[in-house]
């Protein structure tokens, strides 16, 4: 079935200048992971480990206290699993808490935490309840109060942060029925209706909190006119408003909790004063409040694997097979291993670019999609290994468990929540071509007009002059550094090795990001399956070094120093070996034959392999029509009292 013909059509070149334009071009600040990638350690960037303020460390603590205590005596993780809902006294007890304004200034009545507190209240409550944690994650990350902070005129930040603070739920509206991560289609229209009002038209999809929220951050397209720039465009909007509708509240595997659903958005006028910024700017505000708002879903996979963690070391020393703990045998003990250092790892790579995001010295735009995109990955992974290592009881529903007289243990419950991390603000393949664009930026901004087959070979003679003064010097560089040194990192102790390791794979790295520049040319953005490799091994990288300096932090503060050197150590020897077969599969793959075997897909060549089964799905649309205009269903919009 065709999509529905409101939605824009955009070649693939006119969708890649939108997402081009909605970047951030400038660098104005040192990046570790942005140097990583251009082959250079640049680990005065990252150690000594930044500190937080004894202050923020004050406060901080004292909100962490009150939520444990909330969590631990007015939430029931298994109840709002089995109801498919957080009841209504739980979220206006966070209200109370003060949780939904963990981010929000003191001034506005927000409780004024810093990143790296925010991201360990949302640890905390997530593993009480992932669906907590996407309530309050979505509410304050992507939400109204992130865009508003950053971006939000004073009589807006008065206006609407406190109400987000205390009493008012938040969601953030981008996604519609045919547009998912190529915003260029964007079908929501906002057409000016004088000097003070937009009309909003248009259906968004998966608005998470958005069957419960009180005010919404929308996308929506300004077209083009008199007196207006137009683009893309973003608002708040209140929820109440006549011509908004929820349609539906959509279920999901995991999450069973979430308020998410389907928005219709008929004839609904929004005051000119609720407009974020100028016309045209939506995109560049969605992406530059999640470079830190991203840094919330590894918090929450760093619970998963704490909490993963203390259930494999309490089960695999109780249960016994053949005359001995689970533990101790091999297979299993391997994966509590790879759980127990990974956790370790991506607390470190969070920490740190949380820290980093506080001190706002460092540009942690990598940093950020870097732990949200390795945080999702070993977060499914180590929950994976932990429902493995429970064998039949990890398949096993925590109520049945309870029901025969067990412990009741939501393993699987957690493999389906901790599944959704891969896909959400931004799935891992997505993750792969932004981390990968801005990998190569230098590149591209000394030699991209050789390469653009639109510039004339004027323009194109200038930049093979500009390209041949960076790589000249440049290139040289990555032939030799201090990972060839023995004595290099020494204060690091046996971490060293790692480290100068570290060093080496990226100038390593960086070479062959050249070689395939070279080799490929302007066909590069195609190679999607190399780009992704070269992203997870700047992924890697980062995590190791990240270890290292936590590991050095904490044995030099005198915090369970031994253990951590121990757990970075193993992670790192473990990252290694990954790093290196990544490395192989740079050049050693079945890419080609790959895009060879779905063209004949494609074509129905292999239709005949798909015999002998019975299609269980109806034969209803493949994306629902979101054709402008009333709403045709009930609205169940939930507003929480």
């Amino acid at each position: 079935m065709t999509a529905p013909q409101h939605t824009p059509k955009v070649s693939e070149r006119e969708a890649r200048q939108v997402a081009e334009a909605a970047r951030e071009q400038d660098w104005r600040k040192p990046s570790f992971a942005k140097e990583l990638f251009l082959g250079r350690l640049r680990l005065d960037l990252i150690h000594p480990h930044p500190q937080p303020a004894p202050e923020d460390v004050e406060r901080g603590e004292a909100f962490l206290a009150k939520m444990r205590d909330f969590c631990e005596t007015r939430v029931d993780g298994r109840l709002i699993e089995r109801q498919s809902q957080i009841p209504d006294e739980v979220v206006n007890g966070l209200k109370e808490l003060g949780a939904f304004g963990m981010k929000i200034d003191t001034k506005y009545g927000g409780q004024g935490l810093t990143q790296v507190y925010y991201n360990k209240a949302l640890t905390l409550a997530g593993s009480a309840s992932p669906a907590i944690g996407a309530l309050l994650s979505a509410h304050q990350s992507i939400g109204v109060p992130q865009p508003l902070k950053l971006f939000g005129t004073q009589e807006q930040k008065d206006a609407f942060l406190p109400r987000c603070a205390r009493t008012d739920i938040s969601a953030f509206l981008l996604t519609e029925p045919d547009v998912g991560s190529d915003p260029a289609r964007l079908a929501t229209a906002a057409v000016p209706d004088g000097e003070d009002t937009y009309v909003l038209d248009g259906v968004k999809l998966w608005t998470t909190n958005g069957v419960v929220a009180d005010l919404l951050v929308v996308m929506a397209r300004v077209p083009k006119s008199e007196g207006h720039k137009g683009g893309i465009t973003a608002f708040v909007v209140e929820a109440d408003s006549p011509g908004v509708t929820v349609e539906n509240r959509n279920a999901f595997m995991g999450l069973r909790g979430i308020e998410n659903g389907v928005t219709r958005f008929h004839q609904v006028r929004v005051p000119a004063a609720n407009r974020i910024g100028p016309e045209g700017s939506g995109l560049k505000i969605a992406l530059t409040t999640l470079n830190t708002g991203r840094l919330s879903l590894p918090a929450m996979c760093v619970g998963g694997g704490k909490w993963a963690l203390k259930i494999a070391r309490e089960w695999a020393g109780v249960r016994e097979q053949w005359g001995r703990p689970v533990a101790r045998h091999e297979a299993v003990g391997a994966k509590i291993s790879f759980i127990a250092a990974t956790t370790f790892a991506l607390e470190a790579m969070t920490d740190l670019s949380a820290q980093m995001a506080d001190e706002n010295r460092n540009d942690i735009r990598i940093e950020a999609a870097l732990a949200k995109l390795y945080g999702s990955e070993m977060g499914w992974l180590m929950t994976d290994e932990l429902v493995q290592i429970r064998g039949g009881r990890g398949f096993e529903t925590a109520d049945s468990l309870a029901a025969r007289g067990e412990r009741a243990v939501p393993a699987e419950q957690m493999l389906r929540d901790m599944r959704i991390n891969r896909i959400f603000e931004g799935s891992t393949e997505i993750m792969h071509l932004l981390i990968a664009r801005e990998a190569v930026d230098a590149h591209l901004s000394v030699a991209g007009d050789l390469i653009d087959p639109d510039k004339s070979l004027q323009d194109k003679a200038k930049a093979g002059v500009g390209a041949a003064g960076f790589y000249a010097k440049w290139l040289p560089k990555l032939v030799a550094g201090p990972g060839q040194l023995p004595s290099a990192y020494s204060e690091f102790g046996p971490l060293a090795q790692h480290l100068r390791y570290a060093e080496r794979a990226a100038r390593k790295l960086a070479r062959s990001t050249f070689y395939a520049m070279s080799r490929w040319q302007g066909r590069m953005e195609t190679k999607q399956g190399f780009l992704g490799r070269i992203v997870d091994i700047g992924a890697e990288l980062f995590a190791m070094s990240a270890a290292c300096v936590r590991a050095e932090h904490l044995r030099a503060a005198g915090e369970n120093g031994r253990e951590a050197v121990q757990l970075a150590d193993t992670f790192c020897r473990q990252s290694r070996i990954r790093v290196e077969e990544l490395f192989t599969r740079l050049w050693s793959n079945t890419d080609d034959l790959d895009r060879k075997v779905v063209d004949e897909v494609l074509a129905g060549a292999y239709t005949w392999l798909e015999e002998g089964v019975i299609d269980p799905s109806d034969d209803g649309a493949w994306i629902a029509d979101a054709t402008p205009g009333p709403a045709k269903r009930d609205n169940v919009h939930r507003p929480i009292r």
